[in-house]
């Protein structure tokens, strides 16, 4: 099996357990919207039993996909209703005459939808291995009790959060705030490594000193200095909020945990009782 990143890489792992051997085509601590895959990556898809990828989110494993025939491809998002992209986003793509996103692909962040994802691996490793089909559906009845448990704990924990405005330097979780009650206000767009622009920046400072925004949210595989111009600018503090876009090299945390983190992070950043 070969994912394309990493909450698919978990997903392909916990499901499939020791019948499949899982490869990602994005290492540990790179940044993977911006993907250029190898020679050797785009045989790896053509070879495998089976591709897990986000149809739209890195183009260059779309089009290894495609120039395997497709087959061989499980898109993680098909069936999962998807949020808009950011107007913001759609307007700067126009701006520099590129193709405008249509879609927020960043739906890993909501557990409902990484139990989908489990689900449609389940189903469709067992239609490439039926021998492993109730070992597969064990693994992943097992993962999605797991993750129901952990949708709770973020419901439960956000609940009484006094803050409900969500400020992060990359807008990668619209998916998490629309499920439970919160909203985002990106300083960047949808690519975590694009640069506002100064009116952008003032624009969310004048937002945070006027809703009692206390925390400005970064990510773990990017430069925080977004964050902290803001920051600076309002009093607010900064903490780190990972997207669980790739884990760090040497990390013993999985999609769980971290996300458990996550969950402490905003807890505390919001605030909530």
């Amino acid at each position: 099996v070969v994912a394309a990143f990493y909450p698919l890489q978990f997903a392909a792992e916990r499901v499939g357990g020791d019948r499949v051997r899982v490869s990602t085509l994005t290492a540990a601590g790179a940044e993977p919207h911006d993907l250029e895959l190898t020679p050797q990556q785009v045989a790896s898809v053509s070879d495998a039993g089976l591709v897990i990828f986000l149809r739209g989110f890195q183009a260059s494993v779309d089009e290894a996909v495609a120039q395997a025939g497709g087959a061989n491809g499980l898109d993680a998002a098909a069936g999962i209703p998807t949020l808009a992209a950011p107007q913001g986003e759609i307007d700067e793509a126009a701006a520099n005459g590129e193709a405008p996103p249509t879609t927020d692909p960043h739906i890993w962040l909501d557990p409902t939808n990484m139990a989908r994802i489990v689900a449609a691996v389940a189903t469709r490793l067992s239609t490439v291995d039926p021998a492993g089909a109730t070992q597969y559906a064990v693994n992943a009845a097992a993962l999605t009790a797991e993750l129901t448990a952990l949708d709770a704990s973020w419901k439960s924990g956000t609940k009484t959060c006094t803050n409900r405005a969500l400020v992060v330097s990359h807008e990668a979780f619209a998916y998490l705030a629309a499920r439970y009650g919160l909203t985002q206000l990106g300083i960047s767009g949808l690519t975590p490594d694009s640069e506002p622009s100064p009116a952008r920046v003032a624009e969310v400072a004048d937002f945070v000193r006027a809703n009692g925004v206390r925390t400005i949210y970064f990510e773990s595989l990017v430069d925080p200095k977004v964050a902290q111009t803001v920051a600076a600018e309002t009093g607010a503090a900064t903490a780190m909020l990972d997207p669980l876009e790739g884990l760090a090299g040497g990390s013993t945390d999985d999609y769980l945990s971290v996300m458990r983190t996550n969950l402490d992070t905003v807890r505390k950043g919001q605030p909530c009782t």
